[in-house]
């Protein structure tokens, strides 16, 4: 059985810190903790290695993850100010851990290359845990690329937050701490990893398909000018709408499955959008498909909890027993007025599993089977057992395989 374990530590040194939080994370387990991931403020960003090397020496397992931010969620808390210090065990019976780091180097001529990527086998790959420094770790052109070569892999994690220029983060992989790149562990065999990610908007208006556009620019949603379509359905929002427009709001979704009938939330990416009054044009945060649907969005606090809480519904029903969370560093109680929304409500919806993360610069996670990096967006990694109907299968065609070979 999978077992999980979490606490956080608001000590001001890191040693004191690991000293009151591993023990207690490990105390949930119903075994050897076979991962562990540490989110840590950046009070301790200088004390990385002794941190890697304490989880390491006293946590009985080489497979740590972990990294700086700006804020350290743990349990129902949100601590977004002060020395915090939250570490997360599992143990995973009969699954394979695998830890590593991401480099980022520069091709001749042109482009970059990322090397430290791990053999993947999607028949056995339940997801893969991603944290990446958002200075130096082209993350959206490595999902993109990472869809095409390994489609169906669900890739949960954030961006680095917590230092305002380049080689201020920390990231741990095993005992290794890294100023850049990325960092993950490639999970394989009989666990399942659920992704609820709640982008934090709801749509206004109608959706509309790009009948004329290019790159990320739109010009003619359903055969009419697009500025024309937006001036129509900011006309017809009410007071409330209008303040939240003056606010910066006003957002765009991309359907991801045009195969639907109708669209609703879940089925958007939400992406940032602007106006070129010089071209007439709606300016997308993204690339744009002719024929792709699109609709404009209002993100604002009661639209973000309506939100997930929609996204949480399903949840219980799935039984989970550890979950980690990301969630944006625009969200937290600046946004919402009050502390601790989005892990009080992980931890309601999850009947208060053992639950750890950060706040992020960007969130990572999947929308329509594809995975995206996000922002303003909560992204949630919930750790299930799998089937045992489906545990006999994969095992039988893991010795099938190992056979053949």
């Amino acid at each position: 059985m999978l077992s999980f374990g979490a606490a956080v530590s608001t000590a001001p040194g890191h040693q004191a810190a690991i000293d009151q939080a591993l023990p207690a994370a490990v105390a949930g387990l119903d075994g050897p903790a076979d991962l562990l991931a540490c989110f840590f403020s950046m009070d301790h960003a200088e004390a990385a290695d002794g941190i890697a090397l304490a989880l390491s020496e006293r946590g009985g397992t080489a497979s740590i993850i972990g990294c700086t931010g700006q804020g350290v969620i743990a349990g129902r808390r949100e601590l977004e100010r002060g020395p915090a210090l939250a570490i997360w065990a599992a143990h995973l019976p009969g699954v394979t851990v695998e830890t590593f780091h991401l480099a980022v180097h520069e091709l001749e001529g042109d482009g970059l290359a990322v090397a430290g990527w791990p053999a993947i086998d999607p028949g056995r790959q339940p997801g893969v845990l991603l944290l990446a420094d958002p200075f130096s770790f082209p993350a959206e052109a490595f999902l993109e690329r990472l869809d095409e070569t390994t489609p169906g892999l669900a890739v949960l994690g954030g961006m680095v937050s917590g230092a305002f220029q380049p080689g201020g983060h920390r990231l741990i992989a095993g005992l290794e701490v890294h100023d850049g790149g990325a960092v993950g562990a490639a999970l394989a065999g009989p666990v399942e990893v659920r992704t609820v990610v709640s982008q934090g908007c709801r749509p206004i208006g109608h959706p509309f398909v790009v009948t004329r556009g290019e790159a990320n620019l739109v010009h003619e949603l359903g055969g009419r000018p697009a500025l024309e379509r937006l001036r129509e359905t900011l006309a017809d929002l009410d007071a409330r709408d209008e303040v939240l427009l003056r606010l910066g709001g006003l957002q765009v979704g991309q359907v991801i499955d045009e195969r639907k009938a109708e669209f609703e939330r879940g089925d958007f990416l939400i992406r940032g959008l602007g106006v070129d009054p010089e071209h007439g044009a709606i300016v997308v945060g993204d690339t744009v498909e002719l024929g792709q649907t699109m609709q404009f969005h209002l993100r604002d606090a009661n639209a973000a909890d309506e939100e997930l809480a929609l996204m949480l519904a399903p949840v219980p029903a799935w039984e989970p027993k550890g979950a980690l969370l990301f969630s944006c560093n625009g969200r937290g109680e600046r946004f919402f007025g009050a502390p601790d929304h989005d892990a009080a409500m992980v931890a309601e919806a999850t009947g208060a599993v053992p639950t750890a993360g950060f706040f992020a610069q960007g969130e990572l996670g999947p929308v329509g089977g594809r995975n995206f990096l996000h922002g303003f967006t909560a992204s949630l990694a919930l750790f299930c057992e799998r089937p045992e109907a489906e545990v006999v299968a994969a095992a039988a065609d893991q010795v099938a395989r190992e056979g053949a070979l």
